[in-house]
């Protein structure tokens, strides 16, 4: 009997076990979406007087990469052996929490590095353990899970709205505790919360709510209790062998390298747009208008199984990497352009799911049974850990290399830059990956 067969009907209706899921679901996404998308424009405040604010930038965006890395010993070792999912996850968010405060109040590079990091290892743990306790509670996860995981990017869009529109708003009409203005790092004139330390103080008191709200969820407990500790297989390194079968090889080296062009997304658009004057364009703050990509993220999502059933892996996933280059390019081309900006970041849609979802699909069905989860894993290690960190590690380099005039940031070159190296890594994908497979077809 599956864990989810035994667990699942006991605890009530479908309708309440997925919406009280729903609710950690939206909450954990909510506390990442809440700092991750302004941390860019706010560090380019805070150290505005420093000549390497682009290599600090891009330091504060590796810890996720690193932690990311470090995640599945966390979840391995404590929610599979020894302790409740729900209760990891509570314990997780509750130190989260306290340590992201410490992050709101750093005022130094260094303490703001070390502290973002150890908040980093505490919530990266936390994005497999609301999966594993979601599958824990649900009868059918196949049919519910995405009713549940929706819920995630909805969060996402909220903290957006929240940081780009909300908070700006409550700022003007003095709304915000006095107490709470006092702790501010950035300047609030212009009503910019992004530049604030507000978000990371938003999603400290996020955190403290879902880390009580996780003790009330229903037992999930350890699965692997008694079984011996595979560092190779934790890390999802014992599905490395897959790597021999050349299809599957490639797509992982091109999962890799394409995460390299798509770390400078995460750490710098939100400030570009920002810069570019999106909130006297639209008359939404940047925050905002990064949510539409998450918006489109949806629609396209809906969309999936038609693609998947008409078209072969290796098209689905060129389509992906051609989204980043066309999005890349009208960051060059969108200094004062509306519908450029705002293209550029609809098109998260179709590069996130095109190529992620796809992908992780395809991992699905290159894998043994067996080995599913390693290899989704080992993908995750290769994308999110690994080439995420070099991007961002990478970035400040190549926006160095291309400054003529001193604090004066080369952004039509800098985009230009990542444009080439997704074209490059598409079309080598494109003339190597031999798998004619059509995910969802009728067999």
């Amino acid at each position: 009997m599956h864990a989810h067969d035994a667990h699942g009907p006991t605890h009530g209706p479908a309708p309440l076990a997925i919406t009280r899921l729903g609710i950690m679901m939206f909450l954990e996404f909510f506390l990442w979406g809440a700092w991750a998308v302004p941390m860019g424009k706010y560090l380019a405040t805070v150290f505005a007087d420093r000549p390497d604010v682009s290599v600090i930038i891009g330091q504060a965006y590796s810890t996720g990469s690193i932690a990311a890395i470090i995640a599945p010993l966390f979840v391995g070792l404590l929610a599979d052996r020894f302790l409740p999912g729900q209760v990891v996850l509570g314990v997780l968010h509750l130190i989260g929490a306290a340590l992201l405060v410490a992050v709101a109040r750093a005022t130094d590079p260094g303490s703001f590095y070390w502290l973002l990091l150890a908040a980093g290892l505490c919530y990266m743990p936390t994005l497999a353990l609301v999966n594993s306790v979601s599958f824990d509670q649900l009868s059918e996860p196949r049919k519910q899970f995405p009713l549940v995981r929706v819920w995630g990017t909805i969060g996402w869009i909220a903290a957006g709205i929240t940081v780009g529109s909300i908070l700006p708003r409550l700022m003007d009409g003095g709304l915000v505790p006095a107490g709470i203005m006092g702790m501010l790092l950035g300047d609030p004139s212009g009503n910019d919360a992004g530049k604030t330390n507000l978000p990371f103080l938003l999603a400290a008191a996020t955190s403290l709510v879902l880390g009580l709200y996780s003790f009330t969820l229903p037992s999930s407990p350890p699965k692997g209790k008694g079984e011996p500790v595979s560092v190779a297989k934790l890390l999802g390194l014992d599905a490395i062998g897959l790597m021999k079968a050349p299809a599957f090889g490639i797509f992982a080296a091109a999962s890799f390298l394409i995460c390299i062009p798509l770390a400078v997304y995460y750490a710098m658009a939100n400030k570009y747009i920002g810069d570019m004057g999106i909130q006297q364009m639209l008359g939404l703050g940047s925050e905002t208008v990064m949510t539409f990509g998450q918006m489109s993220e949806i629609g396209f999502m809906l969309l999936m199984p038609f693609f998947l059933a008409r078209f072969g892996v290796k098209t689905m996933l060129l389509v992906g990497m051609a989204a980043w280059v066309a999005r890349y390019v009208l960051f060059a081309y969108g200094a004062g352009s509306m519908w450029m900006l705002v293209t550029a970041v609809v098109l998260h849609g179709i590069c996130y799911d095109f190529f992620f979802v796809t992908g992780q699909l395809y991992t699905d069905h290159v894998a043994p049974r067996q080995l599913r989860a390693s290899a989704q894993g080992l993908i995750a290690l290769l994308t999110y850990g690994a080439g995420m960190y070099v991007g961002n590690i990478a970035f400040p380099e190549i926006a160095n290399a291309f400054t003529k005039v001193p604090d004066v940031f080369p952004w039509q070159p800098f985009w230009f830059a990542f444009a080439a190296m997704a074209a490059a890594i598409m079309v080598g994908f494109a003339i190597a990956f031999r798998d004619p497979v059509r995910l969802g077809a009728e067999e």
